[in-house]
């Protein structure tokens, strides 16, 4: 398998490509960062890039909407092809994500500004050594 095999592959599905690309980025801002908003920046990319999979795999080329139409032809009824049609049932869940994913960004964005508040500041490793003090 040659390097112009290789290419192909690689544009076709470049949606996978971003969503391991987004998935490392919110990881390691996740991991390797001492800002409390940093971090939870990393784990709103985590999260999109997680949407963005599962929307990948929910879709279907050369698929349709689910809406069934004209099922009485004739005398009979028309078979219906599952595989003629979307499956909504990823797509509707990640919606569900989208809501939890904003809800708890959130609910963590208001929880920092009350450590700010009270500690007046944001990085892990003072918060760390404040509260060890105590």
């Amino acid at each position: 398998m040659g390097m112009t095999d290789i290419i192909p592959l690689i544009v076709a599905k470049y949606n996978y490509w971003l969503f391991v690309v987004l998935m490392m980025i919110g990881l390691y801002a996740m991991i390797a960062k001492n800002n409390l908003i940093k971090k939870l920046v990393g784990m709103n990319i985590f999260q999109t890039a997680i949407i963005l999979f599962y929307v990948s795999i929910g879709y279907k080329s050369g698929a349709t909407l689910p809406i069934i139409q004209n099922v009485h032809e004739g005398h009979g009824h028309a078979a219906i092809h599952a595989a003629d049609y979307i499956n909504p049932l990823p797509h509707v869940l990640m919606l569900t994500a989208i809501v939890v994913s904003v809800a708890t960004f959130g609910v963590a964005m208001a929880l920092a500004v009350k450590i700010y508040q009270r500690y007046h500041t944001l990085e892990e490793d003072e918060l760390r050594m404040r509260l060890s003090e105590k």
